[in-house]
């Protein structure tokens, strides 16, 4: 295929009548403009130019090809138009991964009112607690807890001081006294989740600057965080949370803390992208409008 700046170098020389005018608009070096010509020439397999030293006028294949060349160079400068004003508006596809309780829960109607402010936005949700791989799957941000492992990833902080709370519901409480110690979750059953292959079923505080850490059991287990929220709710056990996940059940009464003297493990949210080139103003707006609403959530 032909190289683009030597079809703007031959454009150009048609338009001027003269390949060193050419040249000099383009910013060439006059061999540089030569070598152009002669590349496209070799590579069409034709001659496109009449030259003489004081004239360069078209061939008629010279002319045939202009006006193609014409057309690619104008798709071309359309092409980046096009981008440039997607990039500088808040429109288009944007295609999210989002955990599955805080996604159903916490989120869904805040996009609702996102794609209300800006209706040019279509949204690609996929809701899971899978870790949806950012370089092979079309997606174009993620919002996780915790820090990405893999480094070369830009993580933008959403809500970086949530912690997980140790919960139930009244109707549990009513049935099993309330753990005073962490050594008391031993005698409590325990609703854990799994991500991939683990069980998080070490759950970990602070209390007076120190960490502690104890291994629960139960009789249930889930990769799907809505569910373990659900099965708490119902009274199935207790459920190490996110705040943010269980923050409406928490003042509504549906979940109540445990262990209020100890301090969660910290969960922060982010909102991950595989490179910075991702970060466009649709995504840059979504992380301001979604930082807010969190803000919200702690009042």
């Amino acid at each position: 295929m032909p190289r683009i700046e030597d079809l703007m170098l031959f454009v150009r020389a048609a338009d001027c009548g003269g390949l060193s005018a050419a040249a000099r608009e383009l910013d060439m070096a006059p061999a540089a403009a030569s070598a152009a010509l002669k590349r496209l020439e070799t590579a069409l397999g034709a001659r496109l130019f009449v030259r003489s030293t004081r004239s360069l006028r078209l061939t008629t294949d010279g002319e045939r090809y202009l006006v193609h060349a014409r057309e690619v160079l104008l798709a071309l400068e359309e092409g980046a138009a096009s981008v440039a004003r997607d990039t500088q508006s808040i429109s288009g596809d944007l295609n999210l991964s989002i955990p599955s309780d805080l996604g159903r829960n916490v989120m869904l109607p805040w996009l609702d009112e996102f794609q209300t402010l800006h209706p040019g936005i279509r949204f690609r949700i996929r809701i899971s607690d899978r870790l949806a791989d950012l370089y092979r799957q079309t997606i174009d941000v993620a919002i996780r807890y915790g820090e990405p492992e893999d480094s070369g990833m830009v993580a933008l902080p959403l809500a970086p001081d949530n912690r997980r709370v140790l919960c139930a519901s009244p109707n549990y409480f009513k049935k099993h006294a309330a753990p005073k110690k962490l050594a008391d979750l031993q005698a409590h059953n325990c609703l854990r989740f799994v991500l991939g292959e683990t069980v998080h079923e070490r759950w970990s505080f602070h209390r007076n600057k120190k960490m502690e850490a104890v291994t629960v059991h139960g009789d249930r287990v889930s990769d799907d965080g809505d569910l373990v929220r659900r099965w708490a709710i119902a009274g199935n056990g207790l459920a190490y949370k996110s705040r943010l996940d269980i923050s409406q059940d928490l003042k509504k009464g549906r979940l109540i803390a445990a262990l209020v003297d100890y301090q969660g493990e910290l969960a922060p949210l982010n909102l991950v992208c595989a490179h910075r080139l991702m970060l466009s103003p649709a995504v840059v707006s979504l992380r301001d409008f979604l930082r807010q609403r969190l803000e919200q959530l702690k009042d």
